[in-house]
C-alpha cells in the first residue's frame, strides 16, 4: 500500500508541520509513504485553520482520501483565504441563506475572530468532511464537533496526539538554561511555551501571575515563543517591565526540549478552543511536568491525577491562581502530578503506537472503496 501524504512542508512556522513530518517518518518505517504523491493507494490530509493548508484543502476536495483535522473548526481558514463572495457562499453551504445576516456580520468583524466565540460555533467542515473517506481527530472534543457539524459524516477515528518519548534532558542543561535568564534553582518557574495567540489566555495567564508574584516572589514566568498574532505582540509590548517576566524566541526542537525541562508547571489553557490537542502540553507532560489545562473535552482523557484542570469563563482566574499557588506551596505534589503525567503520555501518546493506529485508519480507508 502506498500513501499519498500531503502537509505543510516541515521547517514551515506552524506546529502543523512538526507534527506532520515527524509522523511521516514513522508511517515511512511500516510501508511506503510518498510526499504529495500524485497516485496512490490512499491518500492522507493534514488541515488546519490558516491559509499553509489552501492547496491541501484543495486537493482533498479532488482526490477523496482520508483527512486529520487538527483543529476541527475550520472557520478562520476561510476568513483568511476566501473573498467575500466566496466566504458567503461557504457559509450558505454549510448553514443555509437564512443565518446569511450572522454571516455578513462576521466577515464585517473578522479582526476579533481569535477571541470572539461566535466564530469558534461554527466550525464550517461540511464540505471536506462530506468528501473524506474517514476523519481522524486527536480528542473526543473534536469528534463531538465534527460529528454535529455534519451529522451523515464519514466514520471518525480518535488517535491521540504522539509524543516522542525520550530521557529527560540532563539537570546541567536545565540549570544552565535558567542561568542564562537570571532565574535562580530556588525559584518556581511557570512556562508558556508555542505560538503566542490569544486563545492561550496568555495575557490572562500573565495577570494572574503578577498577583502569584505579589504574595510568593520566588517565582517567575516564561513566555517561550512568537506572537503570531499583532494585536497580541502590541498588548505584551505596552506591558510594563516585571522582573519575573521573562521572554524567549521561537527555540528548536532540543531547545525547546530543554527549556520545558526547565520549567516547574506548565501554562496550557485555551479558550475559545477548536477542537485542537496541544503538542506543547503532551510534550511538558511527557517531561513530567504539572500542566493546568482548561476543562474541556479536548483534555478528557487526561486522568485527573496526570493534569490540573481549569473552568474556562469567570472561574479562570481564581482556579488558575489556586493550581499555581499549589503549585509553588506543595512541590512535592506538583512532582507527583508530573510523574503521573508522564505514565499516562508513556502508556497512551507514544509515536510508534500513534502511527500505527494510523495505519489501521488507512488500510481501512482503502478497503472500504475498493
Amino acid at each position: 500500500m502506498t500513501i499519498g501524504y500531503h502537509a505543510p512542508a516541515a521547517g514551515l512556522h506552524t506546529g502543523v508541520a512538526d507534527y506532520a513530518e515527524r509522523l511521516r517518518a514513522a508511517l515511512s518505517r511500516i510501508g511506503r509513504v510518498e510526499l504529495g504523491a500524485a497516485e496512490a493507494d490512499v491518500h492522507l490530509y493534514h488541515l488546519g485553520n490558516n491559509h499553509l493548508h489552501g492547496q491541501i484543502y484543495a486537493r482533498a476536495l479532488q482526490t477523496p482520501g482520508v483527512i486529520v483535522l487538527h483543529d476541527a473548526v475550520l472557520h478562520h481558514f476561510f476568513l483568511g483565504t476566501l473573498s467575500k463572495e466566496q466566504y458567503l457562499a461557504e457559509w450558505t453551504y454549510n448553514y443555509g441563506v437564512w443565518r446569511i445576516d450572522l454571516a455578513e456580520e462576521l466577515w464585517r468583524g473578522r479582526a476579533r475572530a481569535a477571541v470572539d466565540p461566535r466564530y469558534f460555533e461554527f466550525p464550517m467542515l461540511r464540505r471536506v468532511v462530506e468528501r473524506s473517506n474517514r476523519i481522524i481527530v486527536h480528542n473526543s472534543g473534536a469528534a463531538g464537533i465534527v460529528r454535529a457539524a455534519v451529522h451523515s459524516a464519514a466514520p471518525v477515528d480518535v488517535i491521540p496526539h504522539f509524543s516522542e518519548v525520550q530521557e529527560l534532558p540532563e539537570p546541567i542543561e536545565t540549570a544552565c538554561f535558567r542561568e542564562r535568564l537570571g532565574i535562580g534553582l530556588d525559584i518556581t518557574l511557570f512556562g508558556i511555551f508555542g505560538y503566542l495567540r490569544e486563545p492561550k489566555r496568555v495575557l490572562p495567564c500573565i495577570e494572574t501571575f503578577k498577583k502569584l508574584h505579589a504574595v510568593r516572589p520566588k517565582t517567575a514566568l516564561l513566555l517561550a515563543g512568537e506572537a503570531v498574532s499583532g494585536d497580541l505582540e502590541r498588548l505584551l509590548s505596552k506591558e510594563p517591565a516585571h522582573a519575573a517576566i521573562f521572554r524567549a524566541d521561537r527555540l528548536n526542537a532540543p531547545d525547546f526540549r530543554i527549556a520545558a525541562a526547565a520549567v516547574d508547571c506548565g501554562l496550557n489553557l485555551r479558550f475559545p478552543g477548536a477542537g485542537e490537542s496541544s503538542g506543547v502540553g503532551v510534550t511538558l507532560m511527557e517531561l513530567s511536568k504539572p500542566v493546568i489545562v482548561t476543562d474541556n473535552a479536548e483534555n478528557s482523557a487526561f486522568p485527573p491525577e496526570a493534569v490540573l484542570r481549569v473552568m474556562p469563563g469567570v472561574a479562570e482566574a481564581a482556579e488558575l491562581f489556586e493550581h499555581m499557588l499549589l503549585v509553588t506551596e506543595f512541590p512535592d505534589v506538583a512532582r507527583e502530578i508530573g510523574s503521573a503525567a508522564r505514565l499516562h503520555i508513556r502508556r497512551h501518546h507514544s509515536l510508534d503506537a500513534v502511527a500505527r493506529k494510523y495505519w489501521e485508519v488507512l488500510c481501512s480507508a482503502l478497503s472500504s472503496v475498493s
